[in-house]
């Protein structure tokens, strides 16, 4: 306001201008209580405080300025008073006015201080008619404070896409110091509008403070438990042990920090789903306890288990009260769909939804290898019996007992080698990942064995399973093999109740390794590093910060808040899944195996035998198993990012010179190598990033374990494991042996003793609940194909190749559609009448069992 008074006084207004507009967020819209700083700021306003920006030189340098962009004169926002900000949309457009100086030519950057009192989200500056140029448009999408919180200004560059030696001179300074900026100097205290990215191990999922029952080791920078690199979070050590980060109290979780650019949109449901997960574990937790311990904490039947999906009532009383003081309405209604009787109900999951009882047959319990929510560790059967590479002088012999008289009379006639030779036997093998831990997990009160599952692919190209082994180790020592007993299928009777039981544990094996392995480890955690060395080493200008981008949106903070609440030491998953104290642990030293191009869906493929090479077939891949939905749809969409990549690296990089020339590039990879992934970076698996070759490969899998990985391991959490008895979490007695209570029970109660022994009343309440919270979409997920701001860049060749992606997976869903029409692949919908659609790539929000999200956001 007194800007424009001052212009029409000194005759400003006559010159030649540029208009513009800016598409911001302002805070109050987020916080409807922060009623002050919205006062404060039209306070600010009417003493000439405003936002102003200034444009920077693309062509031009200044002298006095070291050689940078020469800076036009501050313009400021118009009409910050007046614009009444919409409390829906959020977002509001204000006025720009520059004055054009000839000097300044084409404007490349500009820099925005506020002077208000609270922040503002920015979305985009868009000016028109510069002369010579036309419309030229910035891409902001980043939260500013007040300028008194930033050490240096705030500086955004137009879209244009660019490799560091084709920065325009009067821009290369501005370039590097932003990058300098992000990268922070490793010390001090980050506070909550600070946006540096920098490293830390996971050395904060330990509480000692409160007890020393919850300290953990410190993973990542070790041999022993080497582990990818977290987000650096700044706080203190813990008073009892100087190498445990301190914690945040459990009503501080959302405020762990991120770089703020990183944490969760206004929009988004997780920031709602984070409150979910602060009230499950905060409010929720302790009342369900008092509630599962004054009735009886174990469903008698699964008539009970049932009773979720159709309405269970919760007495009056203190956890009624405690829920509705301290869950708002809104989400209360998603979290517990209450309907004003104090009736809780969780949603029907699918694979219980059509028939109650399919989940237990044989079929189902194979197909669900395949095409189910850990569909990534089915192996063929190399050599019979199967083998243990557990190493001999420290675990004694370890190799299966699976004889070939358990199996032989069950394989449609053909001998062991010959079954062998055909590619006709598989194997589901948890033995080697959890016998270490075994003896140790078994002191908790989890009562399991390691397993080994081998399976039978049928004429009609469906598996039957043909034996369970179950194993512990011997109770004299490690060196001594492991003590073990098969199990073979069988229908009637209690035979038919044991092998019932011998599936659980296999199936709590399977919970386990996907929760910790497949899910954590394999997508949120290795994930995070790319994420952080991308911030610090490639510019916003850089062609690969503008492809990976998008697939690395919210994972930091999803990350942050599961290590304040679900990976934690007694936090939830230690609480609902096996291996308790040991989970993460365990997840480091199988990180010891991770290497980086075997997550390539095509290397994965081919290294557990499910796949040859085979330059006739399409994508150049031959299945061993024709039905096998996840390989079958996850290989269209791995060609399909392939594509897209090549497209879009082909078009900036021309030559593999332009690659290793490529500083940002280079540095980004040494850094990711040697500090994101730091304890693998001897490791000769790396790829040299000389070519073009390996950086269209590189891409391919960050975007493919970012997107449609993780989907296919996320969101069918809750349609198949929402129903424990399906996939349960934990064991908690061994199999009854003949002559025991127990084994009465078996024969006189199935049910009872079959819900006795896997995940009980509390576990099953927590553990439905939060992968009810994980399996669902937000309604401003972003799809992959998709971007959130159709000007990303202003390269009109990735902008069509971009295009040609999103209709390539349009097509793909098409085929997935039809395949699951086509009633000759039988492992698609299966007995629980329940189509595979984990790689389906497009979803509306909710509990929908499809979907692939561009990112590890939930």
């Amino acid at each position: 306001m007194l800007h424009s008074i001052i212009g029409a006084i000194t005759g400003e207004n006559d010159r030649k201008k540029i208009r513009g507009t800016v598409v911001l967020m302002k805070k109050n819209v987020l916080d409807f209580n922060d009623l002050s700083a919205s006062v404060l700021d039209r306070v600010h306003e009417l003493v000439g405080q405003g936002v102003s920006l200034q444009l920077v030189s693309a062509v031009h340098a200044d002298p006095s300025n070291g050689l940078q962009g020469k800076l036009g004169k501050p313009a400021f926002l118009e009409d910050w008073i007046t614009t009444i900000t919409p409390l829906t949309a959020g977002e509001s457009a204000f006025k720009v006015t520059f004055d054009y100086d000839e000097e300044i030519g084409e404007p490349g950057a500009f820099i925005i201080r506020n002077n208000h009192h609270s922040e503002f989200y920015l979305r985009t500056l868009t000016l028109e008619d510069v002369p010579g140029h036309g419309r030229i448009h910035f891409v902001c999408n980043s939260w500013v404070y007040p300028a008194d919180k930033y050490d240096t200004d705030r500086v955004f560059f137009t879209n244009r896409t660019c490799l560091p030696s084709e920065t325009p001179g009067p821009l290369r300074a501005y370039r590097e110091r932003e990058l300098v900026n992000l990268r922070g100097d490793g010390t001090g205290e980050l506070k909550e509008w600070d946006r540096v990215y920098d490293y830390a191990y996971y050395n904060d999922l330990g509480n000692p403070d409160r007890d020393p029952k919850y300290a953990r080791p410190v993973l990542g920078g070790s041999v022993e438990y080497p582990y990818p690199r977290r987000g650096r979070t700044s706080r203190p050590p813990s008073e009892t042990d100087p190498n445990t980060e301190g914690r945040l109290p459990l009503l501080m979780s959302l405020n762990i920090y991120v770089p703020r650019d990183e944490r969760f949109g206004h929009i988004k449901m997780s920031d709602f789903l984070a409150y979910a997960l602060k009230a499950l574990v905060q409010f929720l937790l302790p009342e369900f306890e008092a509630l599962c311990d004054s009735t009886p904490n174990e469903f008698d039947s699964f008539q009970d288990v049932f009773d979720l999906y159709e309405g269970f009532k919760v007495p009056d009383g203190p956890l009624l009260d405690k829920i509705k003081e301290n869950i708002p309405l809104e989400m209360l209604k998603e979290l517990v769909r209450t309907d004003g009787e104090g009736l809780f109900k969780f949603p029907t999951p699918q694979v219980i939804k059509e028939d109650k009882s399919a989940w237990r047959t044989d079929k189902e319990f194979a197909r669900e290898m395949l095409a189910g929510l850990n569909p990534v560790l089915i192996r063929l059967l190399q050599e019979f019996p199967p083998e243990s590479k557990l190493d001999p002088e420290v675990y004694g012999n370890q190799n299966s007992s699976i004889t070939k008289e358990h199996i032989e009379n069950h394989l449609d006639g053909l001998t062991i080698n010959k079954a062998l030779e055909k590619k006709r036997l598989f194997i589901l093998d948890h033995h080697d990942t959890l016998m270490p831990y075994l003896r140790r997990i078994n002191t908790t009160s989890t009562k399991t064995y390691a397993s080994r599952t081998v399976l039978f692919l049928k004429d009609d190209g469906t598996l039957k399973p043909l034996a369970i082994e179950l194993s512990l180790p011997h109770p004299d020592g490690d060196k001594f093999g492991a003590v073990s007993k098969v199990y073979t299928p069988a229908e009637h009777g209690v035979e038919g109740s044991i092998w019932q039981l011998a599936k659980a544990y296999a199936a709590v094996n399977d919970s386990g390794h996907h929760q910790l392995l497949s899910h954590w480890l394999n997508t949120h955690a290795v994930i995070e590093p790319f994420v952080i060395a991308t911030n610090r080493q490639l510019s916003v200008l850089h062609p690969i910060n503008k492809l990976l981008d998008p697939h690395f949106r919210d994972t930091m903070n999803i990350n942050a808040l599961a290590r304040q609440i679900l990976i934690n030491a007694g936090g939830v998953v230690e609480s609902t899944v096996y291996p308790s104290k040991y989970s993460m642990e365990m997840s480091s030293v199988v990180y010891k195996n991770w290497v980086f191009t075997e997550q390539a869906l095509p290397a994965d493929l081919i290294n557990r035998g499910m796949a040859e090479k085979d330059s006739d077939a399409p994508h150049g891949l031959r299945l061993v198993l024709d039905d096998y939905p996840y390989a079958v749809d996850g290989l269209e969409i791995w060609s399909a990012i392939e594509t897209w990549v090549e497209d879009y690296c082909s078009f900036y990089y021309k030559t593999d010179e332009m690659v290793e020339k490529d500083s940002e590039l280079q540095s980004w990879w040494k850094e990711l190598r040697e500090e994101g992934h730091g304890d693998k970076k001897d490791e000769p698996w790396w790829p040299k990033m000389h070519t073009v070759k390996e950086l269209i490969h590189t891409c391919t899998i960050i975007i493919w374990v970012a997107s449609a990985l993780h989907a296919a391991v996320n969101f069918g959490q809750y349609p198949y494991a929402g129903f424990l008895p399906n996939r349960p979490t934990i064991s908690r007695r061994f199999m009854p042996e003949e002559g025991t209570p127990e084994y009465e029970e078996l024969k006189s109660n199935p049910e009872k003793a079959f819900l006795k022994t896997i995940t009980a009343q509390l576990q099953t309440l927590l553990g439905i609940s939060l992968i009810e919270i994980l399996s669902r979409h937000s309604s401003d997920e972003v799809y992959l194909g998709q971007r959130d701001t159709p000007e990303w860049t202003q390269d009109a060749t990735p902008l069509k190749a971009f295009e040609k992606f999103g209709r390539k997976l349009a097509d793909i869903e098409e085929n997935i559609i039809k395949r699951n029409g086509d009633e000759k692949f039988k492992n698609r919908v299966g007995p629980v009448n329940m189509p595979y659609t984990l790689l389906y790539p497009t979803s509306e929000g909710g509990l929908t069992g499809k979907g692939i999200p561009n990112s590890v956001s939930i």
